[in-house]
Formats: C-alpha cells, structure tokens, sequence
C-alpha cells in the first residue's frame, strides 16, 4: 500500500516541468513578437527580415523556426498582438467607468492615447500593414472582428448620446464611423510628427470632435 501511495504522487513533478517548458515558450514567442514590432519600426516590413528579428531579440534564428512557421505567420501574429492588446486596453477602459454613456465614450476614446498603445512603434506596425495593399487583406482576415466590435460599441454609445440629449444630427452609425477616422488620422498624425504633434494634442482634437457634436455632453477643450 505504501509503494502504491508513493507511485501516486509521483507525477506532480512532470507537470511542474510542462508548465515550466509552457511558460518558457510563452515567454519567447513574445521576444519574437516584441522583436518583431522594433523591427517593423525601423526597417519598416520590407526590411525586416528572420535575422533582424533574431538580431533584435538576441536569439537564434532555430528558435524563431520552431516557434513560427514562417516570417509570414509571424508578421500576422505580430499584427493580431497588436490589435488584441489594443482593444483590451480600451474594453478595460470601458469598463472601468461609470454607467453613463458620456463617460464609457469618453474612456474609450482617451484609451487611444494611453501611452501603453499609443507609441511610435506600435503605430508604426499598423501603418505598414496598411500601407502593403496584399497585407490589407490579411489584416481585414485576422482582425475585422476586433475593430467591429470596437465600432459597434461606439455606435451604441453615440445613439444613447444623441437619444439622451435630444440631437439633431447624422445618425450614430455615421457619428462613430466619422470618429473612428478622426481616430485613425490623429494616430498617422503622432506617428509622422512626434515632435510637434503629440497624443495629448491628438486627444483634444478627437474631444473636439465630441464637443461639436455633443455640446451638450462635452466641453470643447482649451487649445
């Protein structure tokens, strides 16, 4: 009886060794990854290469074979990181406010300039997806889904907004999707001109916005 209790407890130790392997591939992928948009940064996609991405995160060019298949495969989850770490950021935002409509809008659009996304690498890894027109489509494949759930928040709050304050304007759908540009241009705009032309700048142009069409809502910011 007391060999057999001992042989049962002996696989603990195998899976404290699995969790480590796990965690210890977890921990590379996201060296590669992380690699990967310093790369883009510099040399843009064109320009990076397996090498400038091993070069960067200091490992070898075995470790990025085994943990991607191909430099294609790691652009595209390099794109989805990305994306998903924005629009967390921004759901947690979102969720962290009160109830009302004025402050989840409010927090969804200042999610956009928070320095954690908001920096010249991470929009430099949008705008060359978006400038390579055969990426565009990969890029519509892996994250339509995200950026459609980031709109439709948006429309939402934007219709009980105009609902709220009785507005005669264009309907939520072309508020939100205006925005939605307004937010993509403020971000090209820090990505081009990070001297003269800051997040903070691209807030209060976006708050702007908000205040023109919902001035019952917003306070056109001090410039």
């Amino acid at each position: 009886m007391n060999k057999v209790s001992e042989l049962e407890k002996q696989p603990s130790k195998p899976a404290q060794k699995t969790s480590r392997r796990t965690e210890s591939k977890e921990v590379r992928r996201q060296q590669l990854i992380d690699a990967t948009i310093e790369s883009i940064a510099q040399h843009g996609i064109a320009g990076t290469t397996m090498s400038t991405v091993t070069e960067t995160a200091g490992l070898s060019l075995g470790i990025v074979n085994f943990h991607f298949e191909s430099k294609q495969k790691l652009f595209e989850e390099t794109l989805v990181y990305v994306a998903r770490e924005y629009h967390q950021h921004c759901l947690r935002a979102y969720e962290d406010v009160g109830p009302f409509a004025r402050e989840k809008l409010t927090a969804l659009v200042d999610a956009h300039f928070h320095p954690d996304v908001c920096t010249h690498k991470k929009l430099a890894v949008w705008y060359a997806f978006y400038g390579e027109g055969r990426r565009r489509a990969i890029y519509r494949d892996q994250i339509d889904h995200i950026d459609d759930h980031h709109w439709d928040i948006a429309t939402e709050l934007c219709q009980d907004i105009i609902e709220h304050g009785g507005y005669s304007c264009p309907p939520a759908k072309q508020v939100a999707r205006t925005l939605e540009a307004l937010l993509d241009g403020i971000a090209l705009n820090i990505l081009m001109y990070p001297e003269s032309y800051t997040p903070a700048d691209g807030r209060k142009q976006a708050h702007t916005y908000l205040a023109a069409m919902f001035p019952k809502h917003f306070d056109m910011p001090d410039f």
